[in-house]
């Protein structure tokens, strides 16, 4: 018998056993002041980062209706996906510098440990619904660029302009705003010293949603869905569509994606570290919390301020195979960063814990 073997199916054994106690072997205890690390194993749980409480209701009643969780993340996350005033993902997401939105999407399924992603895909609002169907309909696991556009026009998906009028304006100042020494100018009407190169740092943004499911029968899926970093390079790609980075899920143990700088995830592996720590023995908002740190020893030196601090913001989000769940992002400024749960109790947004506080 492997120790990889024996190693998962203790950890299942004790998942399995637990009904109801704090802790699924020695070492995992709960953490008193956070109650959503206690709940009874295989009962239905969905989280989601702060921009997903629709998501997470929708996914939720479908998981109660019979639905597969993963099926049922993706209906929860395309209400987003096609919302034109979220401006992070899908339809009236933020475009590239070129003024192209380009979205990023992967999705894993836990009971056959399958996944699917797509990456730069133009022109298709569900980059979702795509990812899903390279897990289902290929042998491969990412499709990019035109490739994944041309696929997704093979499964019946129709080209449209994502850009929104709202979106276009936003991209349109960015590139107004950037720089005091090239041709773009802003309206006549605005005055001239809001033209300012410094500016056009304050337009970037990272945008994302991230969802993880668990129904009763103890099975696991995510996705996670972006547009991006906003005015990216044309054909940059950030860690949503690459599993273990964006998004990762082990049946046997639980599941973990983020939201933020995309490249600070992909450099250490995030998701797939957090599964592993929960697989260790940590609860979900421990093992968040240790990710954040490790990000911080591996970030380079342009990136931290005065203090050592990073300057960019990055939350993780997971869900434990008992429903334990919770959520830890590198700083809370002046707004609490939340995340958005559902189960038995209902819909609700709960705080996820920072690393430092920017208070």
């Amino acid at each position: 018998m492997s120790q990889d073997w024996s190693r998962r199916h203790f950890i299942s054994a004790a998942i399995g056993t637990a009904a109801g106690a704090a802790m699924l072997r020695p070492g995992i205890a709960a953490e008193p002041d956070d109650p959503s690390t206690v709940r009874t194993p295989h009962s239905a749980v969905v989280i989601a980062s702060g921009n997903g409480l629709a998501a997470v209701r929708r996914a939720y009643e479908l998981i109660g209706q019979g639905v597969d969780p993963l099926d049922a993340a993706i209906a929860g996350v395309n209400i987003v996906e096609d919302d034109p005033n979220d401006n992070s993902v899908g339809y009236g997401g933020l475009p590239n510098e070129d003024g192209v939105v380009e979205l990023d999407a992967s999705v894993m399924h836990g009971p056959t440990h399958k996944a699917g992603s797509v990456a730069s895909l133009q022109k298709i609002r569900n980059p979702s619904k795509v990812a899903r169907l390279v897990m289902l309909r290929t042998d491969h696991e990412l499709l990019v660029g035109e490739g994944a556009l041309r696929f997704a026009k093979a499964h019946g998906f129709a080209e449209e302009n994502l850009l929104t009028d709202k979106s276009r304006q936003l991209w349109l100042d960015w590139r107004e705003r950037r720089s005091e020494v090239d041709a773009w100018l802003p309206p006549a009407s605005q005055p001239t010293t809001q033209h300012s190169r410094l500016d056009w740092r304050a337009a970037f943004t990272y945008g994302t949603i991230n969802c993880l499911a668990l129904n009763e029968r103890g099975d696991l899926s995510g996705v996670t869905t972006t547009s991006g970093l906003s005015f990216k390079l044309a054909g940059r790609v950030g860690d949503s569509p690459i599993i273990g980075a964006g998004l990762y899920v082990d049946n046997e143990i639980g599941a973990a994606g983020s939201t933020g700088r995309g490249e600070a995830n992909l450099l250490n592996c995030s998701s797939f570290s957090i599964v592993e720590m929960m697989g260790r023995g940590m609860t979900p908002v421990e093992a968040c919390m240790e990710q954040l740190r490790r990000v911080v020893k591996h970030t380079e030196r342009r990136l931290l301020d005065s203090a050592g601090r990073p300057t960019f913001g990055l939350t993780f989000y997971a869900l434990r195979k008992d429903g334990a769940h919770g959520s830890a992002t590198m700083t809370d400024g002046e707004k609490q960063v939340m995340y958005a749960v559902a189960d038995g109790a209902g819909t609700a947004a709960r705080p996820s814990r920072p690393l430092y506080s920017g208070k």
